[in-house]
């Protein structure tokens, strides 16, 4: 039996009053619904921009569509045993040994398809969905999922990783897992067709890893209802995806420029160099500040990491600790003089007598212990403590002059996963584990936008559908070690498939390994990131190394020369904040996403687009001074190193990269203009050549 859909003006369903059916299959058919050799329905949409994405099974005992309890898998055999079109809607059903499984498929507006299943089954237990797709044998796959591979965090660093943008062969829970944790149940395809999940429920994708010609995609939950992007470049389905989840933030200006930050801040009783301390102020700050200010390095942004509070855990009542960061506000104030607002570390718990309150005003959700202490997790789904939490947290603090926040902890660390908890909105832990990050963030823009206006920013490390309009993104505690690095690049390419375009990293690492020469490559990544930040750097200045050259000059003027280069950007950066926001177009891009017809787009993944107008190619291996990388064809590229070559695109070009420079260029038609990198870099080196004399320093300071 061949049931199918053969006009255009049937709107994929095939079923409206006068369209035929039961007729042979044709090329024309948008969508046709038959029986392949094992007994499985296959399902076949056509898509305008590409290849047919065509639901199928890939082995006898494996079916296209089904769902499992326990284990038991039942799939969808044979035909419909009934059919239905209700006000644009096809809907088929198939009885089972284990009850009707029910498919709905909605056109929606223009070419792109909404399917849900359901199934009538009273068999107890919880349901995992199963859809499979067909796969070429070339067919590319990303978006999902910031870390380059599954499974803990460590194996997307790992020496001798291989995996690149592309997810063919790997196999993904969609699940948050701490602390790389940004997620979205959406991938595009280079057949030129997206996919995403809606809801919260835990899932997994595998891109043709067990079987080569499949994706498998499952999901849990009484019901999975997914869409089909179709009939448009892979562009154009990154676009939509992002302004129907979003659209994103637009970080205020200062939030754009570089940021500087230390994992944790001591209060010593002398500098680095032992220049014993009179200011009133936390030492590390002091030092950081009038340290960048001495060798000209730019920042816009001070962050302090927990521990800031008191307590255990430094985090008691959003309360600062006095001995550790003396007069706080009078410090805000010196900040600022000094060009520079400041950022705190949170967690969606409290602590202190906080917690005491929570707990008894059933404002919590049952968590796992953090470190051996005591923190209640906030239930952000419970409007009054929503509330009182923002009135006592983030807003207390806003209201001090903190204008950002780093938002951590909410991606599997302190949360328990169970169907048989229910939040205060009814939803089991397991359903909101997913979601938690985002009502977080939410919650925290409520308690602060009311207090700052648009003049913050929130700087979340967990991510997942709708988080991106209310945040930008932290990428997680990346390892410092040359692959780290390596992971960094997929992850800002990843984030921006996803539609989280406003998207930072850990410059030279958050812990791990740290070496002088990765750090000097991941400056330059991050001055071409939508957000740049420098830190931890084993809580100490760029000045202070742990290995020889102790005060490393090379790394010194490597930071002034992105930092400097960064403030030049600034307004560039904000322009295409503002584009992402408006169009969903990301800041930072694969080159397949503006070249997708190009095959070289897509295997270069060490080379992305900043804005239209910049072309920059991240070299991450140790000892290496040269680099190969690709120029698109249809354009002409200048060099930002050497602007008198203007080169061709539609090649592989190899240029110099030691550790300083980092590859840039400026597509010829954008007007665009760089400043004398060069001259930049060697005035730089000369600045950091005389050390500052920290005594003088402080001295010159009016201090209040």
């Amino acid at each position: 039996m061949n049931l199918f859909f053969y006009t255009p003006l049937c709107l994929f369903l095939g079923l409206l009053s006068g369209c035929a059916t039961n007729q042979p299959e044709g090329e024309g058919d948008p969508v046709s619904l038959t029986v392949d050799a094992n007994g499985y329905p296959r399902l076949a949409v056509a898509n305008p921009a590409g290849d047919s994405v065509i639901l199928q099974s890939p082995a006898p005992s494996v079916g296209s569509i089904g769902f499992e309890r326990d284990g038991r898998a039942t799939w969808v055999s044979g035909s419909p045993t009934s059919q239905e079109q209700t006000d644009g809607v096809a809907t088929y059903t198939w009885a089972t040994d284990n009850g009707n499984v029910t498919m709905e498929i909605n056109s929606g507006n223009g070419e792109d398809l909404t399917l849900r299943l359901t199934t009538d089954s009273e068999l107890e237990g919880h349901n995992h969905w199963h859809v499979n797709f067909a796969a070429d044998s070339e067919e590319y796959f990303t978006g999902i999922f910031e870390r380059v591979v599954d499974g803990d965090q460590g194996e997307s660093w790992k020496d001798g990783v291989s995996t690149g943008l592309n997810l063919r062969g790997e196999r993904v829970e969609m699940h948050l897992k701490p602390t790389v944790s940004a997620y979205a149940p959406f991938y595009i395809s280079s057949s030129s067709y997206g996919f995403f999940a809606q809801g919260t429920w835990p899932g997994v994708f595998d891109f043709a890893k067990e079987y080569p010609n499949t994706v498998q995609v499952s999901f849990e939950g009484p019901e999975l209802e997914y869409k089909l992007y179709l009939g448009k470049g892979v562009k154009e389905i990154v676009q939509q995806h992002a302004l129907e989840t979003g659209p994103s933030v637009v970080p205020p200006d200062w939030a754009l420029g570089p940021w500087r930050w230390r994992d944790e801040h001591f209060n010593e009783t002398a500098y680095f160099d032992g220049t014993p301390k009179n200011a009133p102020y936390n030492t590390d700050i002091v030092e950081d500040v009038l340290m960048m200010e001495a060798f000209d390095i730019p920042f816009t942004a001070v962050w302090i990491d927990r521990p800031w509070g008191p307590g255990v855990r430094g985090f008691d009542d959003y309360e600062f600790d006095t001995e550790r960061l003396p007069q706080p506000e009078k410090m805000i104030d010196w900040l600022n003089d000094h060009g520079a607002e400041l950022m705190l570390w949170i967690g969606p718990f409290v602590m202190g007598d906080m917690a005491d309150y929570a707990e008894d005003n059933n404002f919590d959700l049952q968590s796992n212990r953090w470190k051996d202490s005591r923190q209640v997790l906030m239930d952000f789904t419970n409007p009054e403590a929503v509330e009182w939490w923002a009135e006592n947290g983030p807003g207390k603090l806003a209201r001090m002059g903190v204008k950002g926040f780093k938002l951590d902890r909410a991606d599997g660390e302190k949360l328990q996963d169970s169907l048989h908890l229910t939040t205060h909105a009814g939803t089991t832990y397991r359903e909101n584990f997913n979601d938690y990050p985002r009502q977080y963030v939410e919650a925290t823009y409520h308690a602060v936008q009311p207090v700052l206006g648009d003049d913050f920013v929130l700087f979340p490390r967990a991510q997942y559908t709708g988080s991106a309009r209310w945040g930008s993104m932290w990428a997680g505690d990346t390892n410092g070690k040359p692959e780290g690095l390596r992971s960094a690049v997929i992850a800002l390419q990843r984030c921006a498939v996803m539609g989280y375009p406003v998207w930072g990293s850990d410059i030279g690492g958050y812990w791990g390994d740290y070496t002088q020469e990765t750090t000097k490559r991941w400056l330059g990544l991050g001055c071409f990131s939508p957000i740049m930040e420098t830190g931890p750097t084993n809580n100490e200045g760029l000045w202070n190394n742990p290995e020889d050259p102790v005060y490393d000059e090379d790394l010194i003027a490597t930071w002034r020369l992105y930092s400097k280069l960064r403030m030049d950007l600034v307004d560039y950066v904000s322009e295409q904040a503002e584009l992402a926001r408006e169009t969903g177009t990301p800041i930072a891009r694969p080159l397949f996403l503006d070249y997708p017809d190009q095959e070289e787009a897509w295997e270069d993944w060490q080379t992305y687009l900043f804005g239209p107008d910049f072309l920059v190619s991240v070299v991450w291996e140790s000892g290496v001074n040269e680099h190969r990388l690709y120029l698109p064809a249809g354009e002409r590229w200048i060099d930002a190193w050497n602007p008198d070559s203007i080169l061709e695109g539609g090649q592989y070009v190899t240029v110099d990269a030691p550790p300083y420079k980092t590859p840039v260029f400026i597509w010829e038609g954008s007007g665009r203009e760089l400043r004398d990198l060069n001259a930049l870099y060697q005035e730089s080196l000369e600045i950091a050549a005389k050390r500052p004399d920290l005594a003088a320093l402080e001295a010159a300071e009016e201090w209040e």
